[in-house]
């Protein structure tokens, strides 16, 4: 069997779970590997500020916050996305306008957003699928000529970039997700980045329950007390160590996915030559971290035979996101601006294999195999 996942492991994760447990004996938020882990973002992204969170809703969640999202407003979104996505706002009281996706890179279609946006929107949340990334230079200039805030959902973007620029570094907040799906986990675990200084501060006190805790442990202030809303948003410190030890082999690691993504994408193009599939499309000005790599069938029929072929040949292949505007709650929270041209369609027809650090390609060669089998192309 060929699993779709296996969840990283670098071998160096319990050293530093050892060294939180034997050594320094503390283990809630803000210690030595929440330091660690904050300062490698901030080192190698450029981002003036990164928090740790539990995961990336609560980063999601805690952007709403910042962004002083109520009740009336109005926050533009792609509909094909995950869940936590909306309810970050949803739980602030706003109203979703979701907005159809271009059909090359499954991300929000940018020249449909300013037909979108009316007197109570607030913010735009991108959300960069697949870890490429967005056309941010026209959301960034819709987001200027309205004020509104642009927040990045990055959840699969680590290691990825746009025009040079990391993902969750170009718009005023950016979320990571560091589950065991993405490609640099700790199990459950997400991150806030702060793009924008007069943003930090304000940052701190959500995540400390709405205190002003961090001021206290610089020195700041003799004690600290509540002074504005906020919930408990720190990742633990064996999370952080976990995560650390992952992120001291981010090149190694987004060096091998790259090439397992390559090697796929070079067996895949005799079937996308022939017109039997789509493969993704990377714009010119993106890099991407090959978080997945998925191929387009005719249609939704098509994809459920071809996830049943390759369950009987060993095979795990996964498709996600029924599209949010398409649900119950989705229609009584938000409304669809415009056609739903490809946020259906391409959605159905999606189809993610297996890819994962130390997936070997014998096995991408055998789904391959699998896939030709399933075309009558072997």
């Amino acid at each position: 069997m060929i699993p779709f996942h296996k969840p990283l492991v670098t071998g160096i994760e319990m050293n530093y779970l050892r060294q939180v447990i034997e050594t320094n004996n503390q283990f809630s938020g803000d210690h030595t590997f929440t330091k660690k882990c904050s300062q490698w973002f901030q080192q190698n992204l450029s981002c003036p500020k990164v928090l740790l969170t539990p995961s990336c809703t609560h980063a999601l969640e805690m952007a709403a916050i910042l962004a002083n999202i109520g009740p009336d407003d109005e926050v533009i979104m792609p509909s094909y996305t995950f869940v936590s996505t909306a309810n970050a706002f949803v739980l602030r009281g706003a109203k979703i306008v979701f907005v159809d996706i271009r059909k090359d890179t499954m991300n929000i279609d940018e020249h449909l957003l300013e037909g979108a946006v009316t007197e109570k929107t607030k913010a735009i949340a991108v959300v960069h699928y697949a870890g490429v990334s967005c056309e941010m230079a026209a959301v960034l200039k819709i987001a200027e000529k309205y004020n509104l805030l642009v927040i990045e959902d990055a959840a699969q973007g680590l290691m990825s970039t746009y025009k040079g620029k990391a993902l969750g570094t170009i718009g005023d907040l950016g979320c990571f997700s560091f589950h065991e799906t993405k490609n640099y986990h700790c199990g459950e675990g997400g991150a806030l980045l702060i793009n924008r200084q007069d943003l930090i501060e304000r940052a701190e006190i959500i995540r400390e329950k709405g205190t002003n805790r961090s001021k206290f442990f610089r020195g700041h202030v003799d004690k600290y007390t509540w002074v504005d809303i906020g919930s408990s948003y720190l990742m633990s410190e064996l999370n952080a160590a976990f995560l650390f030890a992952q992120l001291e082999a981010a090149k190694e690691v987004n060096k091998e996915r790259l090439s397992l993504w390559e090697h796929y994408h070079e067996r895949m193009s005799p079937l996308k030559n022939s017109g039997l599939i789509e493969l993704p499309h990377i714009p010119e000005e993106c890099l991407h971290n090959a978080h997945m790599f998925y191929i387009k069938l005719k249609d939704i029929d098509e994809r459920t035979r071809l996830i049943d072929y390759l369950k009987k040949n060993g095979v795990g292949a996964v498709f996600h996101y029924i599209p949010l505007h398409s649900t119950e709650i989705g229609k009584s929270v938000g409304r669809f601006h415009g056609q739903d041209t490809f946020t259906t369609t391409e959605s159905e027809r999606l189809l993610r294999l297996p890819m994962f650090n130390g997936l070997n390609r014998e096995e991408i060669n055998t789904v391959v195999q699998s896939i030709r089998g399933f075309f009558n192309q072997g």
